[in-house]
């Protein structure tokens, strides 16, 4: 596992359905190393704080097998790092072997996974497709959030070691279609619940789910 790129960008305005809209979607890559903060990478910032941002949002990571995927899939050739607003475009990092919990080192950082990416219609606009947030939901080719447990700085080519693996194993892909595609599962609910690392929000969204049964 490594790291390919590592994207930034500051919120910028854009013009969509007539209305001007502020994001931070469009990151692009940045030479050298850069340092990862608790609350996001140098350089780096949201628009939407509600929705984006924060510890457990530090950065967003992507992985390379997923723009193999969308290129196949939409039969695109301009997909450059970055372009699924991901901070860190990583390569052997698929949603199916990476558990929400896990901790690895990337460079001089230490960084836990506590969720998948939720898409918003921002990324429909980025990818100049009207509701592609709805397939790439539905893909659970979604990426995966970190919270900064260690700051440091980071860069392309970086080695990515998991240190640890959280002991309830749900993957990404897994914990993604638990919440949006098997509203049914209570036994899974429970289980998304054991995992320490997991984001408020989608803990809420559990306890929510069971506290009406």
């Amino acid at each position: 596992m490594k790291v390919l790129s590592v994207n930034v960008s500051p919120p910028t305005e854009v013009v969509h359905g007539g209305k001007t809209v502020t994001t931070g979607i469009f990151k692009a890559p940045v030479d050298g190393r850069v340092m990862l903060g608790t609350l996001n990478l140098d350089g780096d910032g949201q628009a939407d704080l509600v929705g984006h941002g924060g510890i457990y949002k530090a950065a967003y990571a992507y992985s390379i097998e997923n723009y193999d995927y969308w290129k196949r899939e939409l039969g695109r050739t301009d997909l450059t790092f970055g372009k699924f607003g991901e901070n860190l475009t990583v390569e052997g990092m698929p949603e199916d072997e990476i558990h929400v919990g896990d901790v690895f080192r990337v460079g001089d950082a230490l960084v836990e996974v506590t969720q998948p990416r939720v898409p918003c219609y921002k990324l429909g606009i980025k990818m100049g497709l009207r509701g592609f947030e709805k397939k790439f939901l539905a893909s659970r080719r979604v990426g995966f959030y970190l919270r900064v447990l260690e700051e440091g700085e980071v860069g392309a080519g970086d080695v990515v070691d998991r240190v640890r693996t959280d002991p309830e194993r749900m993957t990404v892909r897994e914990i993604c279609r638990l919440l949006y595609f098997d509203p049914e599962n209570l036994e899974g609910a429970r289980k998304a619940l054991r995992i320490s690392a997991l984001s408020p929000g989608w803990r809420e969204s559990f306890e929510e789910r069971l506290a009406k049964t």
